[in-house]
């Protein structure tokens, strides 16, 4: 499964790519229009190939046509009734339907009412209404980079997609390879054959050495899942054309001629890809995983050791799993915006949450002391809470049928 999944991942969002490229069944949407100003513009949009096909049925009486949405011989009705002024006409108009429309079907037919209504009333205001068309301004923002390179739009939204994924890569490690360790240490308990084990080893010894080997068997499946990602980079490099390394960056002029090319908009990217600080985002990946983990593999191992079973580890283990959530909520909702502002800077550097929000910023370029700080507070906090975490673990591991509470675990650490 180690060198399947990387695959798994790519046939899956090549399956939901090919999904959402399927055409949809396409609805047919009966138009009762008895000012018969709206009907045209309606008709257009069926040239345009969309899901909906619009039909002109002004001539048929509105109850006959609610009857056929009833037998569902259509999937909807508007109804545009006669008004006295265009004022009025702006509340009056009609979906009837049996099934609730999507969002962008109801605002794409306001915006096709409200185009005409808003025409209508520039004509009867005796104003050049193609006149005012032409004053239209449609602007396309050119983003250039302070050193003077040629940039692209979505960057911001590629760099978060590749900081989120290696943010959410730690999350899912550290609860995988975590339950690891508290389940490992449950069936040792479980079975007695700790009483054994601990005869020979000291109990800090064994906690930290099942932290430890189960990190290794962690950043081994990274390393490979890093080996097969790059090579896919390169192979892709390599189909576009694109050199890697300094090479990567693209003149101005190949910039503005492969604009509207597909090919030359793939070179581009991962050429920008390859621009991003890679060696940083890996390395960080490394340590952050390393320090997250050890961090709250430390926790898995205390409520190891404080349980009978997995059932009674649910009330301890949420607590637990709650920082890790809000890093990623966190992440997404406040990165993506401001990677450098206040809320995304101190939640990097808080140790609970900074292997994952930390990580999503690097893509955006983090200065060497944010970083350093942010290790040295994970760490050092891994180390405060091992310390703890041995307390509870000395002896709880020999503990049985004795149900754990937190005012429990609070006289472990006492003792």
């Amino acid at each position: 499964m180690t060198f399947l999944s990387p695959l798994l991942f790519v046939a899956i969002a090549v399956f939901i790519g090919y999904l959402s490229s399927m055409k949809a069944e396409t609805k047919r949407i009966a138009i009762h229009d008895e000012t018969g100003i709206f009907i045209s513009d309606f008709l257009k949009e069926n040239k345009k190939g969309a899901e909906f096909k619009y039909l002109n049925l002004s001539e048929v009486d509105v109850k006959a046509l609610k009857d056929s949405i009833t037998k569902e011989n259509f999937n909807g009705l508007i109804v545009i009734p006669k008004t006295k002024n265009n004022k009025d006409l702006e509340s009056k108009v009609e979906f009837i339907s049996n099934n609730s429309p999507s969002i962008s079907f109801i605002e794409n037919t306001q915006d096709i009412i409200g185009n005409k209504i808003t025409k209508l009333n520039l004509e009867e205001a005796k104003l050049d209404t193609l006149a005012i068309q032409k004053a239209q301004s449609d602007v396309n923002i050119h983003l250039v980079k302070a050193s003077g390179e040629e940039s692209l739009k979505g960057l911001n939204e590629i760099k978060i997609g590749i900081g989120g994924a290696f943010g959410y890569l730690i999350m899912m490690f550290i609860i995988i390879y975590g339950n690891m360790v508290m389940r490992s240490v449950i069936e040792e308990k479980t079975n007695r054959i700790i009483e054994i084990i601990i005869s020979s080893v000291k109990p800090f010894q064994l906690m930290i050495g099942k932290i430890v080997g189960t990190s290794l068997a962690g950043i081994l499946q990274f390393i490979i899942w890093a080996i097969i990602g790059l090579g896919l980079m390169f192979a892709a490099s390599a189909f576009f054309g694109v050199n890697v390394g300094p090479a990567a960056r693209i003149s101005p002029e190949m910039m503005q001629t492969a604009q509207h090319e597909f090919s030359g908009s793939a070179q581009m990217y991962i050429a920008e890809l390859w621009n991003l600080p890679i060696a940083s985002i890996l390395i960080g990946f490394v340590i952050y995983f390393i320090g997250g983990y050890f961090l709250y593999s430390s926790f898995y191992a205390a409520i190891g050791a404080a349980v009978d079973n997995q059932t009674d580890s649910q009330q301890f283990l949420l607590p637990i799993l709650m920082p890790l959530i809000l890093s990623v909520y966190i992440g997404f909702f406040t990165v993506v915006n401001d990677p450098h502002g206040s809320v995304a800077v101190i939640f990097s550097m808080i140790p609970l949450t900074s292997p994952i929000v930390m990580l999503m910023r690097i893509p955006f370029g983090v200065p060497w002391w944010q970083i350093a700080i942010s290790v040295s507070l994970l760490f050092a906090t891994f180390f405060l809470v091992v310390w703890f975490a041995a307390k509870i673990y000395r002896v709880g591991i020999l503990m049985y049928g004795k149900k754990t509470t937190w005012k429990e675990l609070y006289k472990w650490l006492k003792y």
